[in-house]
Formats: C-alpha cells, structure tokens, sequence
C-alpha cells in the first residue's frame, strides 16, 4: 500500500510540475489538493505526525546531555593526563554510538508514522472521506 500511494503522490506532483495545460489547469489541481488536505481525516493524521515529531524530538537532546556528562565525569574523574584521556576517548566513543542508535531510532520511528498517517489518509480518501 505504501507504494502505491508513494507512486500516486509521485505522478501527481510529477503531472502539476511538468503540465503544459496552463496556469487553469494547475490551478484546478491545486483547488482540488487543497479540498483534501484541509479533510478532517488528513488534519488529524498532520496532527499525530506532528504530535508524534515533538516527542521523539525532544528524546534527541537528552542523549546528547547525558553524553556530555559521562565525557565531562571521564576526563575529570582520578589518575594521570593519560588515563583521564584514555577514559575519555572511550566514554566519547560510547556516547557516539548511543547518540547514533538514538537518531536511528527517531528517524525510523518517524519514518514509520508518517507511512502509517500516509496509509490512513488513502484509506479515509478511498472510502470516500
């Protein structure tokens, strides 16, 4: 299902971009667009995506806080300029991965909704809104 609403957006904004039928044609198109985006069914899912982009937004920076403190606690904790610097590169090292799994986790999940919003959207549309 995915693919096909990808592909229909795709030669919907394909058509709009590469029309020669004028300035009336595009803009029947975009009166049209216009109708379903302002769908109650569309809005509710724009809502839940957004809902959904503020929360694992804010999930981002708590990783890179915790991060900063482990590094800090590393380079400052006992033993000589060598071992706090060992210990840094390796709770640096760490975090990175962390952060990494943690952006990779966001963006899958966002990913994810925005299909989900996607499908329910051509369902609402196909069934006649």
């Amino acid at each position: 299902m995915r693919g096909k609403a990808g592909l229909v957006v795709g030669l919907a904004i394909g058509y709009v971009l590469g029309t020669r039928a004028g300035r009336e044609r595009y803009e029947q198109i975009k009166e049209q667009w216009l109708k379903v985006w302002h769908l109650e069914p569309v809005q509710e899912q724009v809502g839940k995506v957004k809902d959904f982009a503020k929360s694992t937004a804010m999930a981002l920076p708590s990783t890179l806080w915790d991060s900063a403190v482990k590094v800090t606690q590393a380079a400052s904790s006992k033993g000589t300029a060598g071992q706090k610097l060992d210990a840094a590169l390796k709770v640096s090292k760490d975090s990175a991965d962390d952060i990494g799994a943690a952006a990779k986790t966001s963006a899958k999940a966002a990913r994810d909704a925005a299909e989900e919003a996607v499908d329910d959207i051509s369902k609402t549309l196909r069934d006649g809104a």
